[in-house]
């Protein structure tokens, strides 16, 4: 395992991070943790270490390296999972606000033991997203939020996007073939008063294609969004 999370150093270090003997053994403690829990509770389908070091926890950094957050931001994990992207954000950057949000309770389970394991501050939510969007403390109150294999974009901006306050960010982590992805999700963006900012493509060490549609809030939430969860299903804005 220690070969792995070596590896994983210098694969951060290629992409510009560079992390400290501190940050690889917290690292190696949340991969020793997430193995073994997936034993017992479905929290991943990938479970090779090398693959869990490149897929996860090197795909989660690099959203830092595409948005840029300022010092103390404050980040909402929608779908976290099982920490993914916001936990090994949160290992890179202490500095940062995260909230890790998912509607799966033994996720958050996890998550709380892993969080107590590494001694790391984050607020981990047991909600659907759509509930705790309507939420009036939570509608427009951060700064960031990223969401990982959640759902098809147009469902996802209506997920996320009414966390963002005025001029803040939604990174939708996506892989390669995104184009129509973006074409579909076009109203949706636009009734939820926002507009796509960026869409940044890469690849992991392994070749395999991503793609980061960074999306910005220019004018204010309307007031009937997020709708209800079925409805967000079966009837997307896009």
């Amino acid at each position: 395992m220690e070969d792995i999370i070596l590896e994983l150093r210098g694969c951060a270090r290629e992409y510009g991070f560079e992390l400290d003997g501190a940050q690889l053994a917290m690292f190696r403690t949340y991969m020793d943790s997430l193995l073994e829990w997936n034993e017992k509770v479905n929290l991943t389908s990938i479970t090779a270490p090398r693959e869990v070091a490149v897929k996860h926890f090197l795909d989660s950094m690099l959203v830092l390296k595409y948005l840029k957050l300022p010092e103390g931001a404050s980040v909402i994990d929608v779908g976290t999972g099982a920490g993914f992207p916001g936990l090994p954000m949160k290992i890179l950057r202490p500095d940062l606000n995260v909230t890790l949000l998912d509607s799966l309770n033994k996720r958050l389970v996890f998550l709380s033991d892993i969080l107590k394991k590494l001694n790391v501050e984050c607020r981990a939510v047991h909600a659907r997203a759509e509930e705790y969007g309507r939420k009036k403390e939570n509608r427009e109150a951060f700064g960031f939020a990223v969401s990982r294999a959640v759902a098809r974009l147009p469902a996802l901006c209506e997920y996320c996007l009414p966390f963002i306050k005025k001029g803040g960010f939604f990174a939708a982590m996506k892989g390669p073939d995104i184009e129509e992805e973006i074409k579909s999700a076009a109203n949706a963006v636009s009734l939820l008063g926002c507009e796509v900012s960026a869409v940044e493509k890469y690849n992991l060490p392994n070749g395999d294609g991503r793609s980061m549609v960074i999306i910005r809030r220019v004018r204010p939430l309307p007031e009937k969004y997020p709708r209800r969860g079925v409805k967000i299903v079966k009837n997307p804005l896009g």
